[in-house]
């Protein structure tokens, strides 16, 4: 079969890497020009929770030529609809399109290549662009997880199982849209706050003042979730809407020295939007943060803590503030 990763970036050349490695052909595709060079003359360099360089088939867009039974979907949600529509063209009539994005793509997805034709997977690690060739996986070896979906009949499915079996265990979910849900609630708050801090999802969990809000907008996400009629699915086969959910104090209480243990495993990353940012590039933080704001306004569920992270985030794009941990502080009047 002939695969692909379109938007081969830091997690994206990772996961391609690992591929290869496993003896599969994959295409890595990318439109940094110098990424692509360095892949093609030094192979991909993985440094941090693992380190080795593999040999990988390294393309920009503009080389591609033949159509992919498989593509993995790895860019930013900003430009999908033009994206999707490109990668419409490269996709075999019983191709399949795997989006690997944060928030809810999938149905967006579908409308420009067909249900039977778009999967969907929420990944459950992280990783950090450290320059041309080179990525950091910054998750545990032992978190190396996939939670993958289809909305329709699936075409290839179990293909896309095995390919990214490659690199670690892969859930095949029956109710994809709570698996969905369950990675949107970890980076609303996580991504969400580390876009806000500067700070790692370790740090963020860490400091009480920052976990403060990070709890309050976990519980908004199981909150939405309930009025949406979302039934949230396990990550790594902890119930999270079962822990960090509470309506009393001592629950409350619980949730909230539960977080940092909870986080211990991806202490180390940080928020691709935050790397957007520092790149002086416009994030996607309303394609996470946003869209549970967005659900809560569709079910009646107040969300403040998740709109007030998009409004600091939109605020930090336009110079308003720095990245830093006193943006904390701009949620006071809402604890």
């Amino acid at each position: 079969m002939k695969c692909a990763i379109y938007g081969a970036g830091a997690m994206g050349t990772v996961l391609g890497a690992y591929i290869a490695r496993a003896g599969r052909d994959i295409d890595l595709i990318n439109r940094n020009e110098r990424h692509v060079a360095a892949l093609k003359e030094k192979g991909a360099h993985i440094v941090g929770k693992a380190d080795f360089v593999q040999k990988v088939n390294a393309m920009l867009p503009s080389e591609m030529k033949e159509k992919y039974d498989i593509i993995l979907l790895m860019t930013k949600q900003r430009e999908n609809a033009a994206i999707v529509a490109f990668l419409k063209d490269y996709l075999k009539e019983d191709g399949a399109l795997c989006t690997c994005q944060n928030g809810l793509p999938e149905p967006a997805v579908a409308e420009i290549v067909g249900k039977d034709r778009t999967l969907g997977c929420a990944i459950a690690w992280g990783a950090t662009f450290r320059g041309e060739g080179v990525s950091e996986l910054t998750s545990d070896p032992s978190a190396l997880t996939f939670s993958l979906g289809a909305l329709g009949k699936g075409n290839h499915l179990q293909d896309v199982k095995s390919l990214l079996e490659c690199m670690g265990t892969v859930s095949v979910e029956e109710n994809f849209i709570g698996a969905r849900w369950s990675k949107l609630l970890i980076n609303s708050a996580f991504s969400g706050l580390s876009t806000v801090t500067g700070g790692t999802f370790g740090e963020v969990a860490k400091r009480k003042d920052s976990r403060r809000v990070a709890q309050r907008l976990i519980k908004e996400c199981i909150d939405v979730a309930k009025g949406a009629g979302i039934r949230i699915e396990p990550v790594q086969g902890h119930k999270i809407d079962k822990l960090f959910d509470y309506r009393g104090p001592v629950k409350r209480a619980l949730s909230f020295a539960l977080i940092p243990v909870a986080m211990k495993k991806h202490a180390s990353l940080i928020s691709s939007m935050l790397q957007d940012l520092k790149k002086g590039k416009k994030c996607e933080i309303d394609f996470i943060n946003g869209t549970v704001s967005a659900f809560g306004e569709k079910y009646g569920v107040p969300t403040p803590f998740n709109d007030r992270t998009v409004k600091i985030v939109h605020d930090i794009e336009e110079g308003k503030y720095p990245i830093s941990f006193e943006n904390i502080s701009l949620y006071d009047d809402l604890l």
